[in-house]
């Protein structure tokens, strides 16, 4: 697929949490993500520099557009995250980016 809508999620977790917390991501979160059929696929990258308080990973959703990335948002986004919340308080920090493949 050339183009489409990238989904972008940085988090950083701490280390005490990090493998916990990759595990229900590959387990749980992503599939549920996907289980929405929005998103055609994903990847998930460990970014590679050295942090004493944690680690910090990407995960990149790609839709075919707009609508569909709208569409998430408006009928799944926001319980998702909610879980993610509350299941890992004060063990992370994330930031959103929305990109377009070109």
């Amino acid at each position: 697929m050339v183009g489409g809508i990238l989904y972008n999620v940085t988090v950083k977790v701490t280390k005490e949490a990090s493998e916990e917390w990759l595990q229900w991501m590959k387990a749980k979160h992503i599939p549920d993500v996907m289980d929405t059929g929005l998103f055609v696929e994903y990847k998930i990258c460990r970014i590679l520099h050295d942090e004493e308080d944690g680690d910090t990973f990407a995960i990149q959703y790609l839709c075919k557009n707009m609508d569909d990335f709208k569409a998430y948002q408006d009928q799944f986004a926001k319980p998702l995250q909610a879980e993610h919340a509350e299941r890992y308080k004060d063990k992370y920090f994330a930031f959103r980016t929305l990109m377009e493949v070109v």
